[in-house]
């Protein structure tokens, strides 16, 4: 089965751009990303102010504004980042090659996995979406239903060949998959026993083992 280049970073490991100065034009952005999350995630997206993102991300204000044009462009950032790179292993994914129950197995190990990897992302996306602005909650719900759409698609291409048991509708199953998905910034710990590998592993088993025949 071709599984899709690793891109996880090890929990933990700076996520930035490794230049060291504003020099460096596609690290200030990263840097301030990087900045931005651990920032929301610890404090609360309302408590941060700019001026502690920028000291943090050890950039000016004015290398800031050229790149987000308010903390609210931080913060909708913050969420592109990582819906678009869960979308683009899904999509690699669905579209390898081998079995079906394989690759919606490691999709859904995957999710986990990453979410995991990124879980201050999960945490400032329950604590903070409300304060985007109307049109850019709408934006987020899309693409994570996009998302959703496309994990339902492989488990209905299951469906259709007789590999999962159709007397479960595939919106169910994709509901009740997430809904424990998302609710991982709740409950993980990184420095507990399991690690993101594990927990997507068994995550994935039980989906699996739901949908057999």
């Amino acid at each position: 089965m071709g599984n899709p280049r690793d891109e996880r970073p090890e929990h933990g490991q700076d996520r930035s751009s490794s230049g060291s100065g504003e020099g460096s034009a596609a690290s200030v952005p990263d840097r301030l990303l990087s900045a931005a999350t651990r920032l929301f995630a610890e404090r609360g997206y309302e408590r941060t102010s700019v001026r502690e993102i920028v000291e943090a991300a050890g950039v000016t204000k004015g290398a800031m504004y050229h790149y987000f044009a308010s903390k609210d462009d931080l913060l909708f950032a913050v969420y592109q980042r990582v819906l678009a790179m869960q979308m683009r292993r899904l999509e690699e994914f669905a579209t390898a090659e081998g079995p079906i129950a394989e690759r919606l197995r490691a999709a859904a190990a995957d999710v986990v996995h990453t979410t995991v990897d990124n879980l201050e992302d999960t945490v400032i996306f329950q604590r903070s979406l409300h304060m985007l602005s109307p049109e850019r909650q709408n934006e987020v719900r899309k693409e994570r239903r996009r998302y959703h759409e496309r994990f339902r698609e492989m488990i209905e291409d299951g469906q259709q060949i007789g590999v999962f048991r159709t007397d479960i509708p595939a919106d169910i199953v994709v509901t009740q998959y997430f809904g424990a998905v998302h609710h991982l910034g709740m409950w993980y710990r990184p420095d507990g026993e399991l690690t993101g590998a594990a927990v997507g592993d068994y995550f994935a088993d039980l989906l699996l083992n739901g949908l057999r025949p």
